[in-house]
């Protein structure tokens, strides 16, 4: 399940040439769902432990908002190598944010929510993939030019003709 939901936006970043593509995603939304198969798996070895072991009880504790934590602020480091700002120019903010919602995704599967993981992929995929198609943004920018001396305006446009 969540190959499936990483591979459909991966393969959208992919096919528009973006950093993280197929395999990223993929990659990031498995790694997050193992991690989270792990904490399920100590939250019932503890549970198990603390239920057994009466004298354990009141040492043993788990958070499992700890790893959820860990796995959203690693992916953040990972987010920032796809961004690229250039002068005014920012590119990756998408595919940065696609990774993080792609491991969100991965976290809920792996805890067994997979309601939510399904909603929530269902909203991913909508804003990735569909909503590119049905919004079109002009990243165009208008110039204007006064000049005053045909000679000067030719001038400046000239390495723009080149």
């Amino acid at each position: 399940m969540a190959t499936i939901f990483a591979a459909i936006v991966g393969l959208d970043r992919e096919e528009h040439n973006h950093p993280a593509g197929l395999r990223t995603h993929i990659l990031v939304c498995l790694g997050a769902c193992i991690l989270a198969l792990i904490q399920e798996a100590i939250c019932n070895q503890v549970l198990y432990y603390a239920k057994n072991y009466h004298d354990l009880s009141t040492v043993l504790g788990v958070d499992p908002a700890r790893l959820i934590a860990q796995v959203i602020g690693s992916i953040g480091f990972i987010g920032a190598g796809t961004i690229v700002i250039t002068h005014h120019f920012v590119m990756g903010l998408t595919t940065a944010t696609s990774l993080w919602a792609t491991a969100s995704i991965g976290l809920a599967i792996g805890m067994g929510y997979y309601c939510i993981a399904i909603v929530g992929g269902a909203f991913v995929l909508l804003v990735v993939v569909i909503l590119r198609k049905i919004v079109k943004v002009n990243t165009y920018k208008q110039v204007e030019f006064k000049y005053t001396d045909r000679h000067t305006l030719d001038q400046v446009l000239q390495p723009a003709v080149l």
